[in-house]
């Protein structure tokens, strides 16, 4: 089987979807979606809202989009979803600035991420642990 044969195999069980342009930096955002890789969708969408922070709407929306996006176009089943792959990237940094002591300025940083969610479709359970 060719390479090419092998991607369109594996791209063929997988639903993405792109949340551009979140307000918060990648450095917050990482942890949360680490939390979440490897989890069922209906588990890791209870995890997200049930956590404190405030940016974790925004990924259960981009979750949610996915999940959508995989029962509509490709008549997945949703209770078979898992979340394959969870990153983030940067994007643009708005930058203000604000008056300080003695007539100078201090910029405030306001940084943008993307956000991406990658589903995949169990298809069997595999077994770990035993050699047989």
């Amino acid at each position: 089987m060719s390479r090419k044969n092998k991607l369109e195999k594996n791209k063929d069980k997988t639903v993405r979807s792109i949340n551009n342009n979140v307000r918060s930096s990648i450095r917050k955002l990482n942890p949360i979606l680490k939390g979440i890789v490897g989890k069922k969708v209906d588990i890791a969408i209870r995890d997200l809202q049930f956590s404190e922070k405030r940016i974790t709407k925004d990924i259960r929306k981009t979750i949610s989009s996915a999940v959508a996006n995989a029962e509509n176009n490709f008549q997945y089943d949703i209770d078979k979803l898992f979340v394959k792959e969870a990153y983030c990237g940067k994007k643009i940094t708005m930058k203000r600035f604000r008056p300080r002591a003695k007539g100078r300025a201090a910029p405030i940083l306001k940084p943008y991420s993307s956000v991406t969610i990658i589903l995949a479709e169990k298809t069997k359970m595999e077994s770990h642990g035993t050699k047989s």
